[in-house]
């Protein structure tokens, strides 16, 4: 049977993909924050913790529209990436070395607290705990992801069909398919799930970098990872129109109270 990966295994996953995390990971449709704004209260001025960061993908759009943001993130390569990029531009952004199940941040202090692509990293009863720490009376926490369609068009299931030939521990990590159960833990009250359409149109760099940018992937010095690219490479020029592919998520956000 495949295990999940520890805490600490978790933390580290991404520390040699931090270029490729930040320059091919997906973006979040700006539907999701318009959602934030109306459906929780997001406002500008507002103060969100931000936890599992990472390089700051989902921040950015939050401090655009003027919101306070606490990046917490356990990872120092992946933090490094946040500071280096948002802290020079968003004097509103504060970086900050910790986890989901104690972020060192200060308790009731919160407006809303999010976690982008990153929840099925933490240990859910105790994450909620944390969180309910970290909100102020009726405010809400949202987990959010760019859930990838496996089926929806022949690229995409030759694309599954390489995960699952080169994946290290694929089946294992993938968020989708033992979620439900540690969202009911995190959110004892209930939830509430809602999606958006989200796609990205990719040459042939920016597949391999979003291929290289997971962490089930193998590393650089695997001897899998050349065969990989190079059947990727064959994917790519199969399936291309225009010198493009294209992948398209499911953005899912479940909001609750924890």
């Amino acid at each position: 049977m495949n295990e999940r990966p520890t805490a600490a295994d978790a933390t580290q996953r991404f520390a040699d993909r931090v270029a490729d995390y930040a320059a091919h990971r997906p973006r979040y449709p700006a539907a999701v924050y318009d959602f934030l704004s109306a459906g929780l209260g997001l406002a500008r001025g507002s103060v969100v913790a931000d936890v599992g960061s990472g390089t700051g993908i989902f921040c950015q759009p939050l401090l655009d529209r003027g919101c306070v943001v606490y990046g917490v993130e356990p990872n120092a390569a992946m933090r490094g990436e946040a500071e280096r990029t948002l802290a020079p531009r968003y004097p509103s952004f504060h970086s900050v070395a910790g986890t989901a199940e104690a972020t060192t941040l200060a308790g009731h202090s919160f407006d809303l607290v999010v976690a982008a692509q990153a929840f099925h990293w933490f240990d859910a009863p105790r994450a909620a705990a944390e969180c309910r720490r970290l909100l102020r009376p009726g405010a809400s926490a949202a987990m959010v992801w760019n859930t990838r369609k496996t089926d929806s068009s022949p690229f995409l299931r030759a694309y599954e069909d390489l995960l699952n030939e080169f994946g290290t521990d694929y089946a294992a990590v993938r968020h989708d398919r033992n979620e439900a159960g540690r969202l009911a833990q995190f959110f004892p009250q209930g939830y509430q799930r809602v999606t958006f359409p989200n796609a990205q149109h990719l040459d042939l760099a920016g597949l391999r970098g979003r291929l290289l940018s997971s962490s089930y992937t193998p590393a650089a010095g695997d001897p899998r990872r050349p065969k990989m690219l190079e059947a990727l490479d064959r994917l790519f020029d199969r399936h291309q129109h225009g010198n493009t592919v294209v992948i398209d998520y499911d953005t899912e956000l479940y909001h609750g109270i924890p």
